[in-house]
């Protein structure tokens, strides 16, 4: 479940290369704050996606509701 929703956020994922041929600067549009920059783009790539498990499992801690994913979500229930 937790693979599948983070494969899906970094196919909606946006690179861009930098001026000046300086790297790579990646970002989730739809997730504030998970973006990264890398000097090529599968070390952008990596960065990216160490970034949006951190948020995931903060979320997830936090109690916030994550966005959808091309149909994936992440939902957690309370247990007694």
């Amino acid at each position: 479940m937790i693979q599948e929703y983070l494969q899906k956020a970094m196919e909606a994922a946006h690179y861009e290369l930098l001026e000046n041929n300086e790297g790579f600067y990646g970002e989730i549009r739809s997730v504030s704050g998970v973006w990264a920059t890398g000097i090529t783009l599968e070390a952008c790539r990596k960065e990216l996606l160490e970034v949006l498990e951190e948020w995931v499992v903060v979320g997830i801690a936090m109690g916030h509701d994550l966005p959808e994913f091309n149909g994936v979500t992440i939902q957690v229930k309370s247990v007694a």
